[in-house]
């Protein structure tokens, strides 16, 4: 059974390939769940990320037994804890519903690839969502009930706040971790073998270091023999040093190293004026003149033109659907 406050939607393909499930606060999606009966619709989320992923809609407040419209909660700090509790109505309190009901949906979350929240909400807020004290002083900030269980349940699991994902750099970096575990995710349901993660990690070699060439290296040795019986032991322990490794951000400084190793690729197949072209852009990206776009066109061209097998399928190239252009930004 579906539990209460979920939004249903249905697993369709695009090219052979499953499009990732992100859960969203439903407000964002568009559903008029709000305290006031309105609704949060977000435009790019829907209408330019919407096209390569699928949504499943989840309000707590709802979920829970709230209704619509409904008395505002907030945060309360408490005894050295948070509480959620109504603002007109300090008595009610929903801080162990919410939490609750947060367990109850985790297993529904198993098939998600990310999930975007509601920023400042007493429920679904991530990050800065204001706490008072008892007399409605406001204290300072938490997390709001339900995100904090989901964060700390699912701590690789991609997580943002909407607001966030207006910063170029944060849109780009959650977009491809949600793709990243989408990959991961259908290589386990392929049933691996030890050639196939090999090639997973020979695939994603270059997006890893751009996040930490220490965790790159650290990831490869793992795999460096896999010829005993703990084929299964090792799949797990790369999963999650793979996903904990995306999730870090990868610096400007990281992202010139990898180029740089990618256009050694090329220097015996391009001429002195397109290795200088080259060279030029990656500079101009490491001073911050041009956005990581430039660098990264020019060197799919060549990769293309001169038919460059091991990076064609790189990642890092194609960390996901190009029309969402997130690398002109950053």
């Amino acid at each position: 059974m579906r539990a209460p406050g979920w939004g249903g939607t249905s697993r369709v393909k695009v090219n052979d390939m499953t499009r990732p499930l992100i859960a969203l606060s439903s407000c964002l999606h568009g559903d008029p769940v709000r305290y006031d009966g309105a609704d949060k619709r977000d435009a790019w989320l829907l209408e330019e990320l919407g096209r390569f992923v699928d949504y499943r809609p989840i309000c707590p407040e709802v979920g829970i037994g709230l209704g619509v419209p409904r008395a505002p909660i907030r945060l309360v700090a408490e005894n050295g804890g948070t509480r959620v509790r109504g603002v007109a109505d300090p008595s009610l309190d929903v801080t162990e519903q919410l939490r609750r009901y947060a367990l109850e949906v985790l297993p529904q979350l198993a098939e998600a690839c990310g999930y975007v929240f509601k920023a400042r909400s007493p429920s679904c807020g991530l990050f800065g969502v204001p706490r008072y004290d008892r007399e409605g002083r406001l204290s300072d900030t938490s997390s709001g009930a339900f995100a904090a269980v989901i964060a700390s349940r699912l701590p690789v699991l991609p997580l943002e706040e909407e607001g966030r994902l207006a910063n170029p750099v944060l849109r780009e970096h959650f977009v491809a971790r949600v793709f990243a575990l989408r990959r991961w995710r259908e290589l386990l349901a392929e049933g691996p073998d030890a050639a196939r993660l090999i090639a997973f990690h020979a695939r994603h070699k270059y997006q890893l270091m751009a996040h930490s060439p220490l965790a790159c290296s650290r990831l490869g040795q793992l795999l460096s023999d896999l010829s005993g019986d703990d084929l299964a032991q090792r799949l797990a322990a790369y999963g999650q040093d793979f996903l904990a490794t995306l999730a870090q951000p990868a610096s400007r400084a990281a992202q010139v190293n990898v180029l740089q190793h990618l256009a050694g690729y090329l220097k015996r197949v391009l001429e002195r004026p397109a290795r200088a072209e080259l060279a030029q852009a990656i500079e101009r990206y490491r001073t911050g003149v041009d956005p990581l776009l430039v660098p990264i066109q020019l060197l799919m061209h060549h990769v293309a033109q001169h038919a460059i097998e091991a990076l064609a399928e790189q990642s890092y190239l194609n960390p996901y659907p190009a029309a969402l252009d997130l690398r002109r930004g950053i």
